[in-house]
């Protein structure tokens, strides 16, 4: 089982027509049943039900400070930046594009 983290808005918007919040929970956490992973779904803000909202800090400093107290922990994101700060201590890094088309599986 692995913790896997994802920024959702940076999954929602791989693709055009960007995903729909709900569904992207929806697929996620489906998904996470089918391998035996947890997920965590990190929205900027306020989140969708089912997910995590980062409040008033954006999901990007969220999963920074969070993210590399799990180590061994995935991360799903496409931002250089976040994979650059939170990453190092990821078992494993997905981008955001490829996340979503394993959820569409």
């Amino acid at each position: 089982m692995a913790l896997v983290y994802v920024d959702a808005r940076n999954v929602l918007r791989s693709r055009w027509p960007n995903v729909p919040e709900e569904k992207l929970v929806r697929r996620a956490q489906d998904w996470a049943e089918r391998h035996g992973h947890e997920v965590v779904l990190v929205f900027d803000g306020k989140a969708p039900p089912g997910a995590v909202g980062s409040g008033r800090e954006s999901a990007d400093d969220w999963l920074i400070r969070e993210v590399p107290q799990h180590p061994g922990a995935w991360l799903v994101t496409s931002d250089r930046a976040l994979r650059e700060a939170a990453g190092s201590s990821a078992a494993r890094i997905i981008g955001g594009g490829g996340f979503l088309g394993e959820l569409e599986k």
